[in-house]
């Protein structure tokens, strides 16, 4: 078995994360990796934000708890303000959608998640913990604004990261024989 297989099969998302972050060497490293994503036309559809620091992550809260709408509790403005602290670093993916005549924007997008994907698995061979979230605030119009995202772009995810704080149990997984098949058959 390879390195790469060893950590791919050792992955998983870690909710519990505290500081340290990673650090520019090592988001360095994670970023070259994520740039290795499968890229048809070599046209690079993807960037990302890092927010980290206080003053940065508070001001996410606010951003996620202005999406709550007019009707919302403060409870439920305060439950989507904590949201961003859930770790010490969030990285935001963004598919940044280039006109091309055969590169469709769902395979742009495509190439964004896997860079994603790439830079969680770097992150956490670096032996940082990490949990890939998206949900209806990473298609809300008014984050992908406050972020300062453009029309062609859209949000693959919210990366939180830093150290494991707590170990959470494992979590079985499926066989391949459970979801491979040959075909035709």
């Amino acid at each position: 078995m390879t390195a790469v297989m060893e950590a791919l099969l050792k992955r998983s998302s870690e909710p519990r994360l505290e500081a340290p972050a990673p650090d520019p060497a090592t988001l360095e490293n994670a970023f070259a990796c994520a740039a290795r994503a499968p890229d048809h036309a070599l046209l690079r559809p993807w960037r990302y934000l890092i927010i980290e620091g206080d003053e940065a992550l508070n001001a996410l809260g606010e951003l996620f708890a202005a999406t709550c709408g007019d009707g919302a509790s403060e409870k439920e403005r305060q439950k989507r303000c904590k949201k961003a602290l859930r770790a010490p670093m969030v990285i935001v993916g963004i598919a940044s959608y280039q006109s091309h005549p055969k590169v469709p924007e769902i395979e742009q997008s495509m190439s964004a998640a896997v860079g994603m994907g790439y830079l969680l698995l770097a992150l956490e061979s670096a032996g940082f913990g990490g949990m890939w979230r998206t949900g209806a605030m990473a298609h809300d119009p008014a984050i992908k604004r406050g972020l300062g995202l453009q029309d062609n772009e859209i949000i693959t995810g919210f990366l939180y990261t830093g150290s494991v704080s707590a170990n959470k149990p494992s979590i079985p997984r499926p066989e391949p024989k459970e979801f491979v098949r040959r075909w035709p058959h």
